[in-house]
């Protein structure tokens, strides 16, 4: 068990979505505390997603709610109206304005909630939630999940402490945060300054994951602060809330669909960070980079050819690009097949390492992905909605 931090309770149930898992979770402050919030940038966000953005535009948020299982992507009127019902519903339970409840929701598309469960799951919710337990709420929020993910950090030089949990395997490619993931902490930050913080956090760990490039049209990801704890210093608190964050990104990225093997993808010495980026997300998401991975090959020519896709970015020069899997250089200096052999042993491991060597300055980045299994083919392509 996880520990939400002071001043935040959790509901967690079954409301039969689908079938009798736990399906919702409901985290909820004292009373209205600083929040901030980022979210799908796609032309199909669903309901959930348009009635948070407009919950979280003054910066303040009392309780956060997740029905997992059926996203109410693509439902029309209808399905707004159901996502606007569920903050109502649950604002009126909890003696919690409706406009400072934020909602997210995860599963198939295209589908309304079965809202007279939900409405019925609704009344259930406890006045005052007495539950702590923020393990409980990430089992609540799994979908195709194996594993329930969370996180959690103490801010340096204070007793305050940040706790995430986070869910995603597949149609996962960051266009904000790529998943929904829910972050507490009792640290007392104003909401200016947790949005910048949070922003930059984001960038540097949800948004560096990617496990099939495919963006969801749920992607949320909220933080509040309750300041039961009282001020910290803000590098500390940045800290930690990356500490947090880039824990939850390795464990989306372990947790890909038919995954084996974690791919972390470093590019260094490049012209500035987007530059490092896009060449290593290009990286991590080429399919013949995964599949080689899978089968513990060590190409380092479907590298190359990664990286060489990355076509605007004239100031790469391939005789000047180092490739690396691990430590071992496999470009230029190339190895024999004896040695090569070798490294298969590397590339079959749960945690592989690509590093590029771009020589074009002094940026770098690092993304997280997943191989590509006969498992996740199998797997999508009998999902079924």
């Amino acid at each position: 068990m996880t520990p939400l931090p002071r001043g935040f309770t959790a509901y967690v149930a079954n409301i039969g979505i689908k079938d009798d898992t736990d399906d919702f979770v409901v985290v909820t402050a004292e009373r209205p505390v600083p929040c901030a919030a980022l979210f799908t940038k796609s032309r199909f966000a669903g309901p959930s997603v348009v009635v948070s953005r407009e919950h979280v535009s003054n910066g303040v948020a009392q309780a956060v709610v997740v029905i997992s299982k059926n996203s109410n992507v693509a439902t029309g009127q209808a399905g707004h109206n159901d996502a606007v019902d569920v903050a109502t519903g649950v604002g009126d339970r909890l003696g919690v304005d409706p406009t400072n409840v934020v909602i997210t929701s995860t599963g198939v598309i295209g589908r309304r909630y079965p809202i007279d469960r939900v409405r019925a799951g609704i009344a259930a919710l406890p006045p005052k939630p007495a539950g702590t337990d923020a393990t409980a709420a990430a089992i609540g929020m799994m979908t195709t999940d194996t594993v329930a993910k969370v996180a959690a950090a103490t801010v340096t030089g204070s007793d305050a402490r940040i706790v995430g949990m986070a869910k995603g395997v597949g149609m996962i490619e960051p266009d904000m945060a790529t998943h929904i993931s829910l972050v507490f902490t009792d640290a007392d930050v104003s909401s200016d300054q947790l949005d910048a913080t949070f922003r930059r956090v984001v960038d540097r760990t949800f948004n560096c994951v990617s496990i099939d490039t495919d963006t969801s049209t749920s992607d949320s990801s909220v933080i509040l602060a309750s300041g039961a704890a009282g001020s910290v210093d803000l590098a500390a608190f940045e800290s930690a809330l990356e500490c947090v964050c880039l824990d939850l990104t390795k464990q989306i990225a372990r947790d890909g669909e038919g995954a084996t093997s974690l791919i972390e993808v470093r590019v260094d010495a490049a012209a500035d960070v987007r530059q490092a980026k896009r060449v290593a997300k290009t990286i991590v998401n080429s399919p013949l980079v995964k599949t080689a991975v899978h089968g513990g090959d060590p190409n380092w020519g479907r590298v190359a050819m990664a990286i060489g896709k990355c076509s605007d970015d004239i100031g790469i020069n391939q005789d000047r690009v180092v490739i690396r899997f691990g430590t071992t250089e496999v470009y230029p200096e190339l190895l024999d097949d004896h040695a090569l052999g070798q490294l298969s042993t590397y590339m079959r491991s749960e945690h592989v390492m690509i590093h590029v060597s771009l020589q074009t300055g002094t940026a770098e980045a690092t993304v997280y992905g997943c191989d590509l299994s006969d498992e996740y083919v199998r797997f999508n392509a009998d999902y079924t909605t």
